[in-house]
């Protein structure tokens, strides 16, 4: 029961999320992250550490780029771990599509906050940027 009850809380934070993250609220994305939240900066390569961090990471990709990002499936794992199969949609700011895909993000939960994110493209997860936001091979 306890395990039902926890994938029920994991499923409505990753809604939250997403839905916040969409709508480009980082207020109420970050209130759903822990102090040191770790993060893949898809856009750029590499991670960012810190809510502050990912505020301004966040900042610097949206003026670049309009990325949506619809869940399909959530599957709970023991230890915190939750994995979202989501679709993502990545245009340039004109509107143009850069990628249409869908992938997973695995996510570390603890005491109700987000800890970590990563990202899974193909067969493995990426410290580089993620070919989404590839500019050079989306160039009109």
């Amino acid at each position: 029961m306890r395990a039902v009850i926890q994938s029920m809380i994991n499923q409505e934070l990753i809604s939250q999320v997403y839905s916040a993250f969409n709508q480009r609220d980082i207020d109420a994305t970050l209130v759903l992250m822990s102090e040191n939240v770790s993060w893949p900066k898809a856009s750029e390569g590499g991670r960012v550490v810190g809510k502050q961090a990912i505020r301004d990471y966040w900042t610097r990709q949206w003026a670049e780029f309009d990325p949506r990002v619809e869940v399909l499936e959530v599957v709970d794992h023991e230890m915190g771990k939750t994995d979202v199969k989501v679709h993502q949609l990545v245009k340039n700011l004109k509107g143009d599509v850069l990628s249409d895909t869908e992938l997973w993000h695995v996510y570390t939960i603890a005491n109700g906050l987000i800890e970590r994110m990563d990202i899974k493209e193909g067969e493995g997860s990426s410290e580089g940027p993620s070919a989404a936001f590839s500019r050079s091979n989306h160039a009109k």
